[in-house]
C-alpha cells in the first residue's frame, strides 16, 4: 500500500474522506444483506414498509459507493498528475553528469511506463479498497451470526489467504523482472530510431539489432508477462473456488454437524455469494498495485535531485559585471567502467577576459568537450575552483553562473521557442536582425514567438540554434565545433564576420574549433592534449596549422589505397 501512503502524505484529509466513504459504503453493503435476512426473509410482516426501506438504503449505498470510487479515482489521477510534474521538475533539477549516467532509455521508460502502471494502479484501487472493507464488514458479519462457524470458516479463509501469498509472491517477482526487461526494450527503441539512418544503409545490422537485442528483450518481456498473468489468473481463481467452497463448508457444518440452524447457514451463504465479486475484484487489482509499487520503487532508483516549485536563479553577486573567468587548478575524474580506464582532465589552469575569443583546439579524446562542460558549470570540478574577479563560485552561485552562458553544443538541441535574455518571447527586431545575419531570414518562418518548422539540414539547424543563443543574450557563447558542418562560404562568413561582430558586441566567445585556417582572428589559443591544457603563443601559435596537421597524421598514418 505504498501508493495510499504516499496519497496520504500529500492529500491526508482528502484521502481521510475517501477512506470513511468506502468503509461506510462496506458496512452499509452488509447492512443490507442483513436487513434482507432480517426483514424480508424471516418475516413477512410489513413488507411493503420493508420494500421501501430497502430501496432506500440502496439509493444511500449507491450514494457513498459512487462518492467513494468517484473521489479516489479523482484524487489518484491528481496524484498521478504532481507525480508527473515533480518528476519532471526533478529532471530539470539534475546535473547533466546524472541524466548521463542513467541514460535517456531509463528516464524515458519511467516516464512513460512507470507514470502509466502508477496510473492503473488508482484507476484499480477503488476495487482493492472497497473489497478490502466489504470483506472486513462481511466476515464481522458472520462472526456475529455464528461464532462456531466463523471460527472454521476463519481458518479455511487463512489456508486460502497462505497459498494465495505464495501466489502473489511469484506474480509480485516476475512483475519486478518484466519493468527490468522494459528498460533494454527502451533502449532497442531508441537504436531503432536514432539509428535509422545507419539501419537502412545496412541490413546486416539491423537484422542483428533485431535479433540479437530486440527480440531478445521482447522475448524476456512476454516470458514475465505470461508467468505473471499465470499467477495472477491462479490467484484470481484460487480465490474465487475457495470462497464458493465457504459456502459448501458452511451448509456441512450446519446440517451435517449440527453447529447452526439452516437459517443461518442460508444467510451465510447469501452473505459469502454477496461479497464473492467485490473480493474477486480486489484480488484482480493486486498485480496493478504491485506494478505501481515497483514503478514508484523505480523512479526513485532514478536518483534525481529533490524538488523545487521555483524556476527563479538567486542572484550573486559575484557574477555580476565581471572581469575575468579563471578555473584554477580543475580536475575531472570519469570513472573506470569495466575493464575500460577511467579518464582524467587536469589540472587545468585558464583565464578568461571579457569580451576576448579564444579558440580551443585539440584531438579527439582530448578533453575539449569536457573542458566546455567545466566552464559552462554543467560539470562540477572534482577538483580545483572556478572563479569571477578572484571569488570562489560557491554552492548557491552555480545557477547564477550558468546564466553566463548560452551554448551550441555538437549534440545540440533544437527548440522551437525563441526566447529573449529576460525569459520572455524575444523580440521581434532581434530575431529579424540575427536571421538575416545568418542567412535563413527567408527560409524560416516564425509564428507566436516560434520556429514553425526545425526540419533542415544540420548546418541549418546549426544556424538556428545559434540563433538561440544569441537571443539569449548572454555574457558568454560557447560553441563546439559550430563551423564543422557549414559550407565554406558560409563557414568564412562566421569567422570573419560573425565572430568580429560578436566580439564589437561584448560577447566573450570560448569555441571548439579545428578550422586552423581561422586560428589567426583568435585572441588567444589553447589547446587540449590527453586532459592537459596549455596556451598556444609565438612560434607554437604561428606553426598551429602545421602541427594539426603533423598531429593528425601521426595519429592517422596515411596508407596507400588502392582503386
Amino acid at each position: 500500500m505504498k501508493l495510499v501512503r504516499l496519497v496520504f502524505q500529500q492529500y491526508r484529509w482528502p484521502l481521510a474522506m475517501v477512506l470513511l466513504l468506502s468503509i461506510s459504503s462496506g458496512l452499509l453493503s452488509v447492512g443490507v444483506i442483513a436487513f434482507v435476512n432480517q426483514r424480508m426473509i424471516s418475516t413477512h410482516d410489513g413488507l411493503g414498509t420493508a420494500l421501501w426501506q430497502f430501496g432506500l438504503m440502496l439509493v444511500l449505498l449507491l450514494a457513498l459507493a459512487s462518492g467513494a470510487s468517484l473521489s479516489l479515482t479523482a484524487l489518484g489521477h491528481r496524484f498521478v498528475y504532481g507525480l508527473r510534474r515533480v518528476m519532471v521538475k526533478r529532471l530539470l533539477d539534475t546535473n547533466i553528469e546524472r541524466i548521463e549516467s542513467i541514460g535517456g532509455a531509463k528516464i524515458f521508460a519511467s516516464l512513460s511506463s512507470d507514470i502509466r502502471a502508477v496510473t492503473m494502479a488508482f484507476v484499480q484501487l477503488p476495487d482493492l479498497i472497497y473489497g478490502t472493507v466489504l470483506s472486513v464488514a462481511s466476515f464481522s458479519y458472520l462472526a456475529w451470526l455464528s461464532p462456531s462457524l466463523f471460527v472454521t470458516t476463519l481458518c479455511w479463509m487463512a489456508f486460502t489467504l497462505g497459498v494465495g501469498w505464495l501466489l502473489v509472491g511469484k506474480l509480485n517477482a516476475h512483475i519486478r523482472a518484466l519493468r527490468e526487461s522494459e528498460d533494454t526494450l527502451y533502449q532497442s527503441y531508441q537504436g531503432v530510431i536514432d539509428g535509422r539512418k545507419e539501419l537502412t544503409l545496412n541490413r546486416d545490422r539491423a537484422r542483428r539489432l533485431y535479433e540479437e537485442t530486440f527480440d531478445v528483450a521482447a522475448q524476456r518481456y512476454r516470458e514475465h508477462f505470461t508467468l505473471a498473468d499465470r499467477y495472477h489468473g491462479l490467484a484470481s481463481n484460487w480465490a474465487n473456488i475457495m470462497v464458493l467452497g465457504t459456502i459448501g463448508l458452511a451448509f456441512y457444518l450446519a446440517n451435517g454437524l449440527g453447529w447452526a440452524p439452516t437459517e443461518v447457514a442460508a444467510t451465510y451463504a447469501l452473505t459469502v455469494l454477496f461479497m464473492r465479486t467485490p473480493l474477486v475484484l480486489a484480488v484482480a487489482a493486486i498485480p496493478a498495485q504491485i506494478s505501481g509499487r515497483v514503478a514508484l520503487d523505480k523512479v526513485e532508483s532514478l536518483a534525481l535531485a529533490e524538488h523545487h516549485d521555483s524556476f527563479e536563479v538567486a542572484p550573486s553577486h559575484i557574477v555580476g559585471h565581471w572581469q575575468t573567468l579563471e578555473l584554477r587548478d580543475v580536475e575531472y575524474h570519469y570513472p573506470a567502467q569495466g575493464d575500460e580506464p577511467g579518464f582524467d582532465v587536469g589540472p587545468v589552469n585558464l583565464t578568461l577576459r571579457r569580451g576576448e575569443t579564444v579558440f580551443l583546439m585539440g584531438g579527439n579524446g582530448s578533453g575539449k568537450s569536457s573542458l566546455a562542460r567545466l566552464l559552462s558549470g554543467l560539470y562540477r570540478p572534482s577538483a580545483g575552483s572556478i572563479l569571477i574577479d578572484g571569488q570562489v563560485i560557491g554552492s548557491g552561485d552555480w545557477l547564477a553562473y550558468r546564466h553566463l552562458f548560452a551554448s551550441v553544443f555538437t549534440d545540440f538541441h533544437l527548440f522551437s521557442q525563441l526566447l529573449g535574455g529576460d525569459g520572455q518571447d524575444a523580440e521581434a527586431a532581434h530575431i529579424d536582425h540575427w536571421l538575416d545575419q545568418l542567412h535563413m531570414k527567408h527560409k524560416v518562418q516564425i509564428g507566436n514567438g516560434h520556429l514553425l518548422d526545425t526540419r533542415f539540414s544540420q548546418g541549418q539547424r546549426k544556424r538556428l540554434a545559434l540563433l538561440l543563443a544569441l537571443l539569449e543574450q548572454r555574457d558568454i557563447l560557447l560553441l563546439d565545433e559550430w563551423a564543422a558542418d557549414q559550407d565554406p562560404l558560409f563557414r568564412r562568413f562566421f569567422y570573419r564576420e560573425l565572430l568580429p561582430m560578436f566580439k564589437k558586441a561584448g560577447i566573450t566567445v570560448f569555441a571548439i574549433s579545428h578550422d586552423d585556417q581561422y586560428f589567426d582572428l583568435a585572441d588567444r589559443l589553447v589547446k587540449m592534449e590527453s586532459g592537459q591544457l596549455s596556451e598556444l603563443q609565438g612560434d607554437r601559435r604561428d606553426n598551429a596549422s602545421r602541427d594539426a596537421v603533423e598531429e593528425i597524421g601521426g595519429a592517422y598514418p596515411m596508407r596507400s589505397v588502392k582503386v
